[in-house]
């Protein structure tokens, strides 16, 4: 009878020691909950990987996955990342990130280019040739002329929020913004943010306005979604981009990057719409 089963080691004489999983935690003081392990994407453009961080404004900023040495990467391009957060500064040290950006064969090329950097780019386009070849990537199209009902929707695409006091631009409608937490299972909450039980937001005209000066073209006022009446831990809540489940759960870590982009009227002017979303006109959209 082999004994082998029972005496804890492998055929090689080696300890037979069970694999134990780690369970995944996010430090008290870590300045973003953000779960690195999850932030590889792909860029819609080209289809190669980047890795999303959070910069220190609190914005998502895309950086290519590998280190390059510095001297081959113009100062302006150089960005180091400490602690989960991308400081766009060089650090002292022989190696730097760059911004996937400054890389992407779908985009123009920044001037001027080290060597090293152009070789990269080609690199990328090369890549990205392949996956257009065999199918795999399939670059979005821009519409140059949407129809007429899309120009001024009932229901903005990204809607203007009022939040803290400060405008942001939402990356999708407000009752389909998804919590960003973890679940237990480690996957991310499906629940959105707006739910019934808790107090909503209202739709407001405020003024167009960039810093001293006022868009004429939208007749001076804009729809916004105003959450500035709402308690401050509320519209926490909203700014975190959490259900109200987790945002219960200050251990729970984030899955997503929270979509929230600081309003600018001249760079966000497409989406400024002058009149309020109304039921009867969401109704009239749905029936035809």
């Amino acid at each position: 009878m082999s004994s082998t089963a029972s005496s804890g080691r492998r055929w090689d004489g080696t300890p037979a020691r069970p694999h134990r999983q780690r369970t995944l935690r996010v430090a008290h003081d870590s300045p973003t909950r953000l779960v690195r392990s999850a932030q590889s994407s792909r860029c819609r453009d080209c289809g190669n990987r980047i890795d999303w961080y959070t910069r220190t404004d609190n914005r998502p900023v895309s950086l290519h996955p590998h280190e390059l040495d510095a001297t081959t990467v113009p100062a302006a391009s150089r960005w180091h990342v400490s602690s989960g957060i991308a400081h766009p500064a060089d650090d002292g040290t022989p190696w730097c990130r760059i911004p996937h950006l400054a890389l992407c064969p779908a985009r123009p090329a920044p001037t001027p280019l080290t060597p090293q950097i152009a070789a990269l780019r080609r690199h990328l386009a090369l890549h990205t040739r392949r996956l257009l070849d065999t199918g795999t990537l399939t670059p979005p199209t821009s519409d140059t002329n949407p129809p007429a009902s899309a120009q001024e929707p009932c229901r903005p695409a990204r809607p203007i929020v009022l939040l803290l006091h400060i405008r942001y631009l939402a990356a999708q409608p407000i009752d389909t913004i998804q919590c960003v937490a973890q679940t237990r299972r480690r996957h991310r909450c499906t629940h959105p943010i707006l739910i019934s039980s808790a107090p909503a937001g209202t739709w407001t005209l405020v003024p167009a306005t960039t810093g001293h000066r006022q868009l004429a073209r939208t007749g001076g006022l804009m729809a916004a979604y105003d959450l500035t009446h709402l308690t401050y831990a509320e519209q926490l809540r909203w700014r975190h981009q959490r259900c109200p489940h987790h945002a219960a759960t200050p251990g729970a870590a984030d899955l997503a990057l929270a979509e929230w982009e600081p309003f600018d009227p001249l760079l966000h002017h497409q989406h400024i719409h002058n009149r309020l979303p109304t039921t009867a006109r969401h109704r009239t959209q749905a029936r035809a």
